[in-house]
């Protein structure tokens, strides 16, 4: 027996298939978020809604690496953070009131993410924010949602506030902060930060070797549409995904649940 599976089990038993399936994709991707050093600690979530509910979500255990998340250590809450199933972990309450607020308001945000990393915040630490200088960052033209910082986000009335600014948009820069997204499906919620967060890296590598240089609006509204133009029914992203979990698998061979 493996080291995770002594903490979590890889067993999808007592699930319906639906949520087992829910819960194999949305621990990939906490894997996925590991590869490629978007972790922070123990600290940041990504959230799925369980499927067949309106109020019932999957969340890590607090206190585990995201390598060492699990189908079966995920643990199911509502939208007040409460464990609804025995697990022996605890939950981020003051984690989960971000993405609580944005699953509780957006039907259509079934996945939530949210990071701190190091180009995510340095940019989010920026009068200007994103600025539309690069490839990727023109990809999300109009698209990118701001919210001030208010301090550790824990209360109800500054959730309001973050729903209201994020709007119908699919990204978000919490000034000071770091980064958000979500999407109808976990494939979606990392593609959307995947851009943005690489739209970050080069914006920050961009200024430390010289001014620069800017994309007309026109060009940037062009490149968004575009996209949607090439991709109308939206599996891009289910393929980068999925790309993206077998090269995750190919790290962790123990984990017979991570390929795709």
């Amino acid at each position: 027996m493996t080291r995770l599976e002594k903490i979590g089990g890889t067993e999808g038993h007592g699930y319906s298939e639906a949520e087992w399936n829910a819960r194999v994709e949305l621990a990939a991707c906490y894997h996925v978020f590991d590869m490629f050093g978007w972790v922070e600690l123990i600290y940041n979530h990504i959230t799925l809604k369980v499927p067949g509910t309106d109020d019932q979500f999957l969340i890590n255990p607090f206190g585990l690496t995201y390598d060492e998340v699990t189908p079966s250590n995920l643990i199911r809450i509502n939208l007040e953070g409460e464990k609804l199933e025995d697990s022996p972990y605890p939950v981020n309450p003051a984690g989960f009131v971000i993405h609580g607020a944005i699953h509780g308001a957006r039907k259509d945000a079934k996945c939530v993410t949210h990071t701190h990393t190091t180009a995510g915040l340095a940019i989010a630490s920026t009068i200007g924010g994103l600025e539309m200088s690069n490839f990727y960052a023109a990809q999300l033209f109009g698209e990118v949602a701001y919210h001030d910082f208010e301090g550790i986000t824990d209360e109800p009335e500054e959730c309001q506030r973050m729903v209201q600014a994020l709007g119908d948009q699919s990204a978000m820069i919490m000034r000071n902060h770091g980064l958000l997204s979500c999407g109808q499906t976990v494939a979606e919620a990392f593609y959307t930060l995947w851009k943005l967060e690489r739209s970050c890296q080069i914006q920050m590598a961009t200024a430390a070797i010289g001014k620069p240089l800017m994309i007309a609006d026109a060009i940037c509204e062009k490149s968004t549409a575009q996209i949607k133009t090439f991709d109308p029914e939206g599996i891009g992203a289910q393929r980068i995904f999925d790309a993206m979990r077998r090269r995750a698998a190919r790290r962790r061979p123990d984990l017979d649940w991570l390929a795709a």
